[in-house]
């Protein structure tokens, strides 16, 4: 018999409730391929490409090369990982910062402040009537922040200056701005409850208006918390009296993404958390990743491959032997032909790489399981369970092991069963546990293994015996 791997299920200890298990380090593809309808791939390992002056606070690309904010200082990265402090923008470690850019100017958010790169030096806003500066976005010539309760714009002529009389704002609900997003030219104030479009209409005033009709009755609960992604926006947080999920706001809409599961995983967190939640997005070999960033893992949605299935696909991306712990990827840029990505917790500058399954050269853990294998209460014996997989390529002169368990509860598992995945080449290793045991009621099977046991699942077969009672 055929036993789904793609997605498992196991049993909440705190209430009796059956809750989803989402693949750990490893992403669903939906394929066909004779062997099944898909299967799980390692996630892309972490690589070291340099170093720079601080912690990974924000990054972008403008013009064939990658800014990032690391430290307190700006900073450009070259290609071979060199890197250029530019200037001071201040702020502190976890705050993390906004970057857009005009045809001459690259703009910082960082520490509520607003500073300018301008190819020579950074300078900083000091004009008193921007305020306190939350998020900028840059759009037909203005750059826009926000404080929170006011939509501030830069005259058209010196983005250093600012005309109070300027001044708009979002007032569908008196909650509070807590980002900007330009899309399709238009901004998006995005609010805690709720989210106003704006287009720009001219003017000796505010030169924006709000598009009536457009509004979106859900909000987002942070700064970073919200992205462009599939050509919507997509955000972390929920209407007035409703707990946090994730949407994808669209034609006045708000469409849920977020899987039971997954809301269950967001009330772990207090909004205080929530609230400094990055969301970024991804399109990479037609994989279209929406990454939600959390204190202790990253949740990642996929939308080609629930499409494609009609069923929400999720994974979960950590760097941790065990357990799980902050994934050290963030701000994930395109430039150089490659992804770079910063690490929040180091001053390292790293890039993925898709024939390696480490961190920065340690071992990282992955994780997947089945859904409930039941026999109408009849219960069977296991005599063989075999993984499909392609084998051989893991690294040379090692020969890693995995390992499987199984429960009969969802919450307590069996000691675990190892086997040895094969040597490099070796791509006709068969990856076979005889004698799984027996189950009365219903049982969950469960594998384990180590980033060095590079390998893909594309199946998993059971030669089971019906116990007739």
């Amino acid at each position: 018999m055929q036993i789904p791997i793609l997605n498992g299920i196991f049993t909440d200890d705190r209430q009796a409730e059956i809750r989803t298990s989402y693949p750990v380090n490893l992403i669903p593809v939906p394929k066909q391929s004779g062997i099944s309808n898909g299967y799980l791939r390692p996630a892309d390992g972490l690589t070291k490409h340099g170093e720079g002056p601080g912690v990974n606070r924000g990054g972008i690309e403008r013009d064939g090369v990658c800014y990032r904010v690391m430290g307190t200082s700006l900073c450009s990265i070259a290609s071979d990982g060199t890197v250029t402090v530019l200037g001071d923008v201040g702020g502190t470690d976890d705050n993390l910062v906004t970057m857009d850019y005009s045809f001459d100017l690259l703009a910082v958010a960082s520490g509520g402040k607003l500073f300018y790169w301008d190819g020579t030096s950074v300078d900083q806003v000091t004009d008193p009537d921007l305020g306190p500066v939350l998020d900028v976005v840059w759009i037909d010539g203005y750059f826009m922040t926000t404080d929170g309760e006011f939509l501030v714009v830069t005259e058209l002529l010196d983005p250093f200056a600012v005309n109070p009389l300027k001044y708009g704002s979002s007032e569908i609900d008196p909650d509070p701005v807590t980002a900007l997003v330009k899309l399709r030219n238009e901004i998006y104030a995005v609010n805690r409850h709720t989210i106003e479009v704006f287009d720009n209409v001219g003017g000796n005033l505010f030169p924006f208006q709000r598009v009536e009709g457009a509004q979106i009755q859900k909000g987002c609960v942070g700064t970073h918390a919200c992205c462009v992604f599939i050509e919507t926006v997509a955000f972390l947080g929920g209407g007035r009296n409703e707990s946090p999920g994730i949407f994808l706001g669209v034609n006045a809409q708000a469409n849920k993404i977020s899987t039971k599961e997954v809301d269950e995983i967001l009330t772990d967190y207090t909004e205080v958390q929530l609230s400094k939640v990055k969301l970024e997005s991804r399109n990479d070999r037609n994989h279209q990743h929406l990454y939600v960033h959390l204190p202790d893992q990253t949740l990642v949605f996929d939308y080609t491959a629930t499409q494609a299935t009609n069923i929400p696909v999720w994974f979960v991306l950590t760097t941790s032997e065990t357990g799980l712990s902050q994934y050290k990827a963030r701000d994930i840029i395109w430039c150089y032909d490659k992804w770079l990505i910063g690490d929040p917790t180091s001053n390292v500058i790293g890039y993925f790489q898709d024939d390696i399954g480490s961190h920065y050269g340690s071992k990282v853990r992955w994780e997947f399981s089945t859904n409930i294998i039941y026999n109408e209460g009849r219960g069977a014996i296991f005599h063989e369970l075999e993984l499909v997989a392609l084998t051989g390529r893991v690294s040379f002169g090692t020969n890693p092991v995995i390992s499987t368990s199984y429960s009969v509860d969802g919450e307590t598992w069996s000691q675990s069963r190892s086997i040895k995945v094969g040597t490099q080449g070796n791509r006709n290793k068969r990856l076979v546990w005889f004698q799984q045991g027996s189950m009365v009621n219903w049982r969950i099977q469960r594998f384990r293994g180590e980033s060095d046991a590079h390998v893909s699942f594309a199946r998993l077969e059971a030669q089971v015996e019906p116990l007739a009672y």
